[in-house]
């Protein structure tokens, strides 16, 4: 069998992958912020790092996965203030909702799940670690991390220093000696959640949080760091730097993840998602649509390193191909083991298919060839097929016995923003003599149960 193959971010290119310790591989990918519920591009990362990680136990035996909780941050504040509840009320809140969400994706729980308020403590004795070694420095209350101190800023990102100057955006804080300096320590507002510090009253920066939770709990280095590709910078590239300077090993890169890994964007309909577009795809919302296995399915539907465009159409696909292989498995259940896949060729072309960076598309086109006019086969050829199925499914989470063979019909739920975003499109497609876009946009929702009537000044709608 071969070697497991991943893309390294670092190195930029796909890289045979050689763990640090074979008995015990050590992964960490960075979780949600707990302020809000879960949207789709929150639900893709555990998706793809729950699958990642199964394929690594199932190669290695004992894997020790951590994905932290971001529970004190500024959005949360923002929340905690406008609902007139604490800021713990809010945390508690959607973490149970995010871990729930992520329970229907068949997504198992990490080893560790720490939630950065825990760790606190740990946290003000690393950056008084780092600024006692002169690599940060008081600024108003805050201590930054000083970026010059550390000559491979940019290793991760593959970006220079004059780059991130060009291209910045947003004004920079006039207390900054450069730049592209981040916050480790921040002072907190009379109204803020607060710790006592050297420093004064104060929260840790996001990107310390993540650093110290990945050092205490794995020690470093360790062999994965994942995440969304939104993360790769300034987050990781920040965590990088100041483990380098923390640990001492200002020249090398690896000293903190011997690899990287990050998974592509979401889209909705080929759009970003924003608030502004009204396009944020929540968890709980297609739960009322679909099984949790539909949609984990459907988010394993682009390479993981790929853009994955969040449609109906990727959604049907994904419920079709899992009731197929559900009834296969339930028609030929006397045959169903997963003992002993040695010998048989359909698992070894899956597996060469996982091994080469989790390439789950060509492993389910795989086994689609395979089931093709199953009932003429011999009865090794059926077992063979049922085991390969199983296999798969097993490491990337789907077929499992709790979804029924017929899936239950889905319940229409009425998302106002998404059917106004939709009209408001068709209108502008009429405007513009596009007809066919309109056309096609009529037919979306009238398959999403809703009938449009244009009057003289508006379009109106009604559910059906």
């Amino acid at each position: 069998m071969s070697k497991l193959k991943i893309y390294d971010s670092m190195q930029c290119k796909k890289v045979l992958f050689e763990p640090i310790d074979p008995k015990n591989i050590r992964v960490y990918a960075c979780g949600p912020t707990v302020y809000d519920y879960a949207h789709i591009g929150n639900a893709r990362m555990a998706v793809v790092f729950d699958t990642l990680v199964r394929l690594l136990r199932e190669l290695y035996g004992k894997v020790t996965y951590v994905s932290n909780i971001t529970d004190i941050d500024d959005k949360i504040i923002e929340r905690s203030n406008k609902e007139k509840v604490s800021v713990h009320s809010i945390t508690n809140k959607f973490f149970k909702i995010y871990n729930d969400d992520m329970e229907m994706l068949n997504v198992m729980k990490p080893n560790y799940q720490p939630k950065a308020t825990e760790f606190v403590e740990k946290m003000i004795s690393a950056i008084s670690k780092l600024e006692k070694k002169k690599f940060a420095y008081h600024a108003e209350g805050n201590i930054m991390f000083d970026v010059s101190k550390f000559n491979i800023y940019g290793s991760l990102s593959s970006r220079k220093r004059e780059e991130q100057i060009a291209g910045r955006r947003v004004k920079v804080a006039n207390y900054k000696k450069n730049p592209e300096d981040f916050v480790l320590w921040k002072a907190s507002k009379d109204s803020e959640p607060a710790w006592d510090s050297p420093w004064g009253p104060g929260r840790p920066g996001w990107h310390t949080e993540c650093f110290v939770m990945a050092t205490e709990i794995l020690g470093t280095p360790f062999d994965i760091h994942g995440g969304g590709l939104d993360l790769k910078f300034p987050h990781h590239e920040n965590e990088l730097a100041q483990s380098c300077c923390y640990s001492g090993n200002l020249d090398q890169k690896n000293s903190y993840a011997k690899y990287w890994m990050h998974n592509g964007f979401v889209t909705v309909d080929s759009e970003k998602m924003s608030k502004s577009l009204g396009n944020i795809s929540l968890v709980k919302d297609f739960l009322k649509l679909y099984d949790g296995e539909v949609l984990r399915l459907a988010l394993l539907s682009a390479h993981y390193r790929s853009p994955l465009n969040w449609s109906e159409q990727v959604l049907s696909q994904s419920k079709n191909r899992i009731t197929k292989y559900k009834k296969i498995l339930e028609e030929y259940k006397k045959l169903s083991t997963i003992e002993d896949v040695k010998g048989n060729l359909i698992v070894h072309q899956i597996e060469e298919a996982l091994l080469d960076d989790i390439n789950i598309s060509k492993s389910l086109s795989i086994l689609d060839a395979n089931v093709k006019d199953m009932h003429k086969k011999d009865e090794i050829e059926k077992k063979n097929i049922i085991q390969s199925i199983q296999y798969l499914g097993k490491i990337i989470g789907v077929f499992s016995n709790r979804i029924p063979v017929t899936l239950s019909k889905e319940k229409k739920v009425f998302n106002e923003k998404e059917i106004n975003l939709l009209i408001k499109k068709r209108n502008e497609a009429r405007k513009n003599k596009d007809f066919d876009l309109a056309d096609n946009i009529r037919k979306k929702l009238t398959e999403m149960g809703v009938e449009i009537k244009d009057q003289s000044n508006e379009t109106v709608w009604k559910k059906v």
